[in-house]
């Protein structure tokens, strides 16, 4: 069932994850792993972070509004991206089932705006780029979702109608309100799927509920999503709108198994090692989070800011802020991610654990070289894949801390049940 900073004010220590996770409202970026301590900064790993975050770091300043993950957005005056030291290259805004929003940039190429209305209870997704005096390319995501009517509530859901996902992708379902009914609620939603497979559905919390199978979803398979939610009161005085029917595809089963110890990944189809890929997983004052996690976004290049997970400096700077990160793809909402690596030694990778919690592999500045580790990983994964990491010494992922419900046993999930 994978750039801004992607903004989180605290350090995992102190985290409650969030639950705006769905229709593509993912708010972390950036390495957390295990431990609550974070890298002194005196190792040579360190200094190389620090080298390449400096090193033709952009001096563009992306800005958008609204904020990453925000869920009651204007429809009139939302939507706006500008920048300061440098000049916007592109914005592209989209609606969760990929349906390009129309939009202008300014002719002095410091804003953008949308051309027309924006609608109702509908996520967008924006990314823009910009460069500074020196041609230096600076990125920007966000995603949001507009406001509903005050009495009434809606689902935001994933993955979105006509896709195909990997086999670890779960229906997850994320509403605007907060459901007491939840009950009615989740007898308005079925999830069934063509391989006959049972599917439980489990609430994390008042907004957020999980659908998925015991075991991963059988590949070929086609999952059925309906929301006959129209009338049904959620809360008081609060009512579902939504009458929608949502399908999307199972593709081939593969599942990859990280080994911090041996700092090896094996990438498994059909339980078959393809490819055996050379990692670097968290050091051990920031180990990785242990566990089946689901990637969730991908980003051909991404930011990833230390300031954001609680990895500072004595001066309240990240301990890293590199501006584009190749090849990322999101694990937790907590911020631990599968990315490329173009700042460390080659000789790290299969070696050494050096990172701050996220899983490294070899990569290219500039995620433009197709024979990178990294660059392959990318290309033969998709959203709904499985990494699955062990040996880090770290406790296991929550199961709501992204698309981790596998972590939970059968019998554990089917008691999350309202019905």
């Amino acid at each position: 069932m994978e750039k801004r900073v992607i903004t989180v004010s605290k350090r995992r220590k102190g985290l409650t994850v969030a639950s705006a996770l769905l229709g593509g409202v993912l708010v972390l970026s950036a390495c957390s792993g295990g431990d609550d301590k974070a890298s002194g900064g005196g190792d040579s790993s360190q200094s190389k972070v620090d080298e390449a975050a400096a090193e033709k770091a952009s001096e563009a300043q992306i800005k958008i509004t609204p904020e990453d993950g925000s869920d009651n957005a204007s429809i009139n005056n939302s939507a706006s991206v500008t920048v300061s030291k440098g000049t916007l290259t592109s914005v592209k805004m989209t609606t969760s089932d990929g349906s390009e929003v129309g939009g202008e940039i300014s002719a002095d190429k410091k804003s953008w705006k949308p051309s027309a209305q924006l609608e109702r209870s509908t996520t967008y997704k924006l990314a823009a780029e910009a460069k500074d005096s020196d041609g230096r390319v600076a990125h920007e995501n966000a995603s949001f979702t507009t406001v509903s009517p005050a009495n009434s509530f809606i689902g935001n859901f994933t993955p979105d109608d006509g896709t195909t996902v990997g086999v670890g992708m779960p229906v997850s379902i994320n509403f605007d309100k907060a459901i007491t009914n939840k009950a009615a609620v989740q007898k308005g939603i079925t999830v069934s799927t063509t391989s006959g497979q049972e599917v439980a559905c489990h609430w994390f919390n008042a907004n957020r509920m999980d659908c998925r199978p015991e075991e991963y979803w059988k590949e070929g398979s086609t999952v059925t999503l309906k929301l006959a939610l129209d009338g049904v009161e959620g809360a008081k005085g609060v009512y579902g709108v939504q009458q929608k029917t949502v399908t999307f595809k199972v593709g081939r089963n593969q599942v990859s198994y990280v080994d911090a110890k041996t700092k090896q990944m094996k990438i498994t189809q059909d339980g078959k090692v393809v490819r055996t890929i050379p990692i670097s997983a968290g050091a051990p004052e920031n180990k990785t989070y242990e566990g089946q996690m689901v990637i969730s976004e991908k980003f051909k290049e991404t930011r990833m800011n230390g300031a954001t997970v609680g990895f500072t400096d004595d001066d309240g700077k990240g301990e890293y802020d590199i501006k584009d990160v190749p090849h990322a793809m999101r694990l937790s909402t907590s911020g631990t991610f599968i990315h490329g690596n173009y700042w460390g030694a080659k000789s790290i990778f299969g070696n050494v654990n050096t990172s701050h919690g996220c899983v490294g592999l070899q990569d290219a500045k500039g995620a433009d070289d197709p024979n990178t580790p990294g660059a392959w990983f990318f290309k033969n994964t998709m959203i709904g894949d499985v990494v699955v990491v062990q040996n880090t010494g770290d406790k296991t992922v929550a199961p709501d801390n992204g698309l981790n419900g596998w972590n939970m046993d059968w019998a554990q999930w089917k008691a999350g049940s309202a019905v």
